[in-house]
């Protein structure tokens, strides 16, 4: 969720059982440490900090400030995580490192990961440029891989649980569908625009300039994707229209004319805005019935 994380929202995900994350995002050190405060607050369970490699730009002192608090586990994505494993694994820091192809996979965990994220296309925000999907990647990782592997992009419900769980994931990793819970503190107008997704409720954004980003359909994108098709428009200019600013402007100030706000391909799934807790027991319900009755039909 990048610099619209909330280590309250993180909080209440590891009280619930998951694992709790934020993301430093590009913010500032200071803005980071509010995060830590907040989520240590609230939880005593563990929790985890994603670090964009190739996107922040003080990776260093971040890596510095998650050793020095303590931080149980980070996650690494959006650039070469190999540098960065040693420094934290010294730590005493497990790793986990999102990737969205086998060989990615298979270097992180040469090089120490614990955890491999596989992340599919149908995930929101900045994707991969492959645009392999979950339903397909999972599988490939799983068999290539020792490791634990888990499931992300396009799953919001138990069913989808049960389907990353068949496909040899350990466990899934949820964006979207926690936007949507009482605990997130995001603009009424987010939510609301998922509440009334549908199935061609999202849009790709970024294609020309190789900066591939999944977003919720709003007259805010829509204005990207017509910039997309005028020939002066220079990719500084369009990475400007597209950084964390305008995320913020969308999903905190709830603006979607001129802010924009990420939101994977299970948006039209989302029709309720439970607790967490109640979505993960949800979740968990769903998700043995699914395997439950798939295992009745082989039978059958």
């Amino acid at each position: 969720m990048g610099n619209i994380s909330s280590g309250v929202l993180a909080a209440a995900v590891s009280n619930a059982g998951g694992l709790g994350t934020i993301g430093v995002g590009t913010l500032p050190l200071e803005e980071i440490d509010k995060q830590f405060e907040a989520l240590q607050a609230g939880t005593e369970h563990p929790f985890c900090v994603n670090l964009p490699v190739s996107v922040h730009p003080d990776i260093d002192s971040v890596v510095e400030k998650v050793i020095e608090r303590g931080v149980p586990v980070v996650s690494l994505s959006a650039g070469n995580p190999v540098p960065l494993i040693p420094r934290f694994k010294e730590a005493g820091i497990k790793v986990i490192c999102v990737t969205a192809t086998v060989k990615q996979a298979q270097k992180a965990e040469q090089t120490g990961a614990d955890i491999i994220v596989c992340e599919g296309y149908e995930a929101a925000g900045i994707n991969a440029l492959n645009e392999s999907t979950t339903l397909t990647l999972v599988p490939q990782i799983a068999r290539s891989v020792q490791v634990p592997v888990v499931a992300a992009g396009g799953i919001g419900d138990g069913k989808g649980l049960a389907a990353a769980l068949s496909l040899g994931a350990s466990g899934v990793q949820l964006g979207t569908r926690l936007i949507a819970t009482k605990e997130a503190p995001y603009h009424e107008n987010y939510k609301e625009a998922l509440l009334g997704a549908m199935d061609e409720a999202t849009v790709i954004v970024g294609r020309p300039f190789n900066r591939i980003r999944r977003l919720l359909k709003t007259p805010g994108s829509i204005e990207l994707l017509k910039m997309e098709r005028e020939t002066d428009v220079s990719q500084e200019l369009f990475l400007d229209k597209t950084d964390e600013t305008y995320h913020v402007l969308g999903a905190i100030q709830g603006n979607l004319e001129q802010g924009f706000i990420n939101a994977g391909q299970i948006a039209g799934l989302i029709k309720e805005i439970p607790t967490v807790k109640a979505l993960f027991e949800s979740m968990m319900s769903e998700a043995k019935q699914a395997l439950e009755s798939a295992t009745l039909g082989l039978e059958i």
